[in-house]
């Protein structure tokens, strides 16, 4: 039986299944996917704290559930996936590389001309479930700097491990890494 990390979220109370990511550390997985309670909620909280924005974006993870209620919520016009893989209709397209925690190898990260035109100018808020070792962010910000916008912001559900302690990450809740044992890290 996997053990659980049971925790508090935007007010609703979640058991997160624990999972091993090397001999010594495990991770608490926050899945919002088919959560439509969770997700509703921590869009609300999250855009009660965000700054100014022009517009959001997030990596293709499982952010996107996220991203597109916080749009819904604040009647945005448009949002922005950063792709994990060109697709033919992307034009233009510029890229970078990410190593994140849960997935095994590097990654790319894209956006075509069509989200570039979107950001250019534009305040951006970047967005996403979980920032960990913050990568992904990274990855995300290189895109939007790449593309003209201006970053006004970096919001996350969760904020796991060392990233609980960024002066520069809005995030609802600490989330710790664990020992193998199931015991929180310190």
């Amino acid at each position: 039986m996997k053990q659980g990390y049971t925790m508090t979220i935007a007010g609703l109370e979640r058991t997160l299944t624990l999972y091993p990511v090397s001999d010594t550390v495990s991770i608490a997985a926050f899945i919002m996917f088919g959560d439509v309670e969770i997700t509703k909620k921590c869009a609300e909280e999250l855009l009660k704290r965000a700054p100014e924005h022009d517009i959001l974006i997030t990596a293709e993870s499982k952010g996107i559930p996220l991203l597109y209620e916080m749009a819904r919520q604040e009647n945005a016009e448009n949002y922005i996936v950063a792709r994990k893989a060109p697709k033919v209709y992307m034009e233009d397209i510029i890229t970078t590389a990410v190593d994140s925690i849960t997935t095994a190898g590097s990654q790319t990260l894209c956006i075509g001309k069509t989200e570039i035109d979107a950001i250019k100018g534009k305040r951006v808020l970047i967005v996403d479930d979980v920032i960990s070792t913050g990568e992904s962010l990274i990855a995300v910000e290189k895109l939007v700097n790449q593309a003209g916008g201006t970053i006004v912001g970096r919001m996350a559900v969760l904020a796991e491990g060392d990233a609980a302690n960024r002066e520069d990450l809005i995030f609802l809740e600490p989330l710790p890494l664990f020992h193998s044992d199931g015991t929180p890290m310190k």
